[in-house]
């Protein structure tokens, strides 16, 4: 087992690679994440998801250049439910041959053993008072030996991509007791006089569900730069923060990674507030509009009223404001341009989104390398993050394959910076003249 998260409390994981054994003659692979998160109220949800590059098993028998698993469920009144509509396998090969992903489908690996893609099982059971409970479990690839190979014994598994989630709903609590009526003098009444509003002329928005309006001004990139992991906690109980649900999706990643621009557009309403930290909001050409939260800190694009390019870096992830003592992740909002009139409860899920803008990955950000330092002031925490110098990485374009590398190796790293980033296995491109060996 390369390891393991649970929640709660929310965990997310990171990993560069992974061999076993040491020579990597079973199993090797690239990046993996892991996340796990849950919100417990009237409404619950819990949802788990582990990121699996570059598979390698066997030494090539079987190949994939993406494994995903993803499990979520969710209650409502007492009714509880799930999917795995996040889970996938990209670029599969079996014994030279492309492999069709399905759920639960099943392949002959020669006379050695079988493959299962999206592996998976439910289970919904009903509880006390009528309130059901659901468990769901999916592996994205599931290789099982039925005679030795490899080095391994017959019998033996090999499961990549695991993510289990579980809910319980809560039963209805029985009817309030209502007094039995008693006589009041009738007041006198005038004819034809107008209505008194209550207090409470309206009920709080509910949390909009089944819009994904289409966002036409093109070129939309994943917001956050290198591994990252998220799953869709849009709609979640939130307590009395920001009308009672979750606005967006929580993206995990390292501290410090770079955020990026995820449209051509304008930034406004940079700053801070107790709720989302260091924050700021992107305006796109068609009016949609974006909000970014919980950053570590700004890089001198963050400011109101600069026009900014898709993949340009704006920020660097972190926990700043309520999400202080979290794992650092990026909170991100959709706010489509036709919704607008509804304010702040515009918000629309943007796990659809994020699922189909591209991820710009030309090189392996390093956890906790980045940051910017000046720009961040009082009330918000000092940023964690481990801050280089001004005039770098704030300049990079992540649409750019090795602005980034480019921009640290500018110039040179050197001293304390250049020792830290080599030992953490940063080596700039020979022709950067850094100085580094």
């Amino acid at each position: 087992m390369a390891g393991s998260i649970s929640a709660p409390p929310e965990h997310v994981a990171f990993g560069s690679s992974f061999a076993y054994p040491a020579d990597g003659s079973v199993v090797t692979t690239g990046a993996m994440t892991a996340s796990a998160s849950t919100d417990v109220g009237s409404t619950a949800v819990a949802s788990a998801s582990s990121e699996v590059q570059s598979l390698i098993v066997f030494g090539g028998e079987v190949i994939a250049s993406a494994v995903n698993g993803d499990a979520r469920g969710a209650t409502r009144a007492t009714r509880a439910s799930g999917d795995f509509s996040g889970a996938g396998v990209a670029g599969l090969t079996v014994l030279g041959q492309p492999v069709a992903v399905a759920p639960n489908a099943r392949t002959a690996l020669a006379d050695w053993g079988y493959l299962i893609s999206l592996e998976q099982g439910t289970d919904t059971s009903a509880g006390a008072g009528g309130a059901q409970g659901y468990h769901g479990f999916v592996t994205a690839l599931a290789i099982h030996l039925t005679a030795p190979h490899g080095g391994l014994p017959a019998g033996s598994v090999i499961e990549v991509g695991y993510a289990e989630a579980s809910v319980q709903a809560s039963a209805e609590p029985p009817p309030p007791v209502v007094p039995g009526p008693t006589k009041k003098p009738k007041a006198p009444t005038t004819p034809n006089a107008p209505k008194e509003l209550g207090h409470a002329q309206s009920p709080l928005l509910g949390v909009p569900t089944g819009l994904q309006p289409k966002l036409t001004a093109g070129g939309y990139v994943f917001p956050v730069y290198g591994p990252a992991s998220y799953s869709n906690t849009y709609g979640a109980f939130r307590g009395d923060v920001a009308g009672n649900w979750h606005h967006g999706d929580d993206i995990f990643a390292p501290l410090g990674a770079p955020i990026l621009a995820c449209a051509d557009g304008v930034v406004f309403s940079v700053g801070w507030n107790d709720v989302g930290g260091n924050r700021l909001w992107l305006r796109d050409s068609q009016g949609n509009e974006f909000y970014y939260a919980h950053l570590s800190a700004f890089t001198p694009l963050a400011k109101n009223g600069y026009r900014v390019k898709a993949g340009e870096v704006v920020g660097f992830v972190g926990n700043t404001g309520d999400a202080e003592g979290t794992p650092p992740h990026l909170h991100f909002e959709v706010h489509p341009f036709s919704l607008l009139f509804m304010g702040y409860d515009g918000a629309v899920d943007p796990t659809t989104y994020l699922d189909a803008w591209r991820r710009l990955r030309d090189v392996r950000f390093m956890p906790n390398v980045a940051g910017w330092a000046g720009i961040v002031t009082n009330p918000a925490p000092r940023p964690a993050a481990i801050l280089l110098q001004v005039s770098d990485i704030s300049e990079a374009s992540g649409l750019d394959p090795g602005s980034l590398r480019r921009a640290m190796a500018a110039g040179g790293i050197r001293g304390a910076e250049g020792q830290l980033l080599r030992s953490l296995g940063f080596r700039p491109p020979r022709n950067a003249g850094s100085g580094a060996p």
